[in-house]
């Protein structure tokens, strides 16, 4: 199930997902076990990958999506808990309405209630009192991301690369790294240039333990902003 964090890349925060294995009950919709996967984490299994929720927020009630619109109910802490600030907070928005909508695999606006009250804001900073919509993925979201393999992965030493990216020209680069070192490099293809489409890569490698990066094309060739890339830790069996 996709699960969204956010990174620091050089274009600012973005938005990066990772797919999680959750427990989900019987006759439950998938909105309810994503939503918690979130709001129990700090971070994705990637360390570069931070939650904006502060500790103590649970999942009051189960999501419901009805009329064009899902509801998720909301429990803060007991104590009052962290305040994050305005964007820390609007992150932390944006990260359960990607979480939520891609487990539904909709993007109907999200309504966030507040033990089952509608609020005006959240933290006394954020705007909820409407429906929350998705924001510009080409604005939020990483324009690179590797899917698999995850973060600390174990491979065959034949593996593929598959992810999403929106990319010029459909081309992104990739690098596979032994500590600083450069052992292989390359580019591949999205299905469709300038949108968020799929790649997908196939990589032989010794055993070993790598670093896998993919970004890119560095279109001012130094002179501009760094590429954005995601990076994966992987071992090769």
């Amino acid at each position: 199930m996709p699960v969204y964090y956010y990174a620091r890349t050089p274009a600012g925060d973005r938005l990066y997902r990772e797919f999680h294995q959750v427990r989900v009950g019987a006759g439950e919709e998938l909105g309810s076990p994503a939503v918690r996967e979130l709001l129990a984490r700090e971070g994705g299994v990637d360390p570069a990958y931070r939650s904006a929720w502060p500790r103590g927020w649970t999942l009051r009630a189960p999501v419901r999506h009805a009329d064009g619109v899902i509801t998720v109910d909301l429990a803060g802490p007991a104590a009052g808990g962290q305040l994050p600030n305005q964007a820390s907070g609007e992150l932390a928005v944006r990260q359960l309405v990607y979480t939520v909508q891609g487990a539904l695999g909709s993007v109907d606006p999200v309504r966030i209630l507040v033990s089952g009250q509608t609020v005006r804001q959240l933290w006394g900073r954020v705007d909820v009192a409407a429906p929350q919509g998705r924001d510009d993925p080409y604005k939020v979201r990483s324009p690179i991301q590797i899917d698999n393999p995850g973060y600390g992965a174990r491979v065959a030493r034949t593996f593929r690369v598959t992810g999403e990216a929106a990319v010029f020209e459909a081309t992104l680069n990739w690098q596979v790294l032994r500590g600083s070192t450069v052992v292989r490099h390359g580019f591949a293809t999205t299905a469709e240039g300038q949108k968020f489409s799929p790649y997908s890569f196939e990589l032989a490698l010794d055993p070993g333990t790598y670093t896998l990066r993919v970004s890119q094309a560095d279109l001012y060739a130094g002179e501009g902003r760094p590429p954005i890339t995601d990076s994966k830790s992987i071992t090769v069996r």
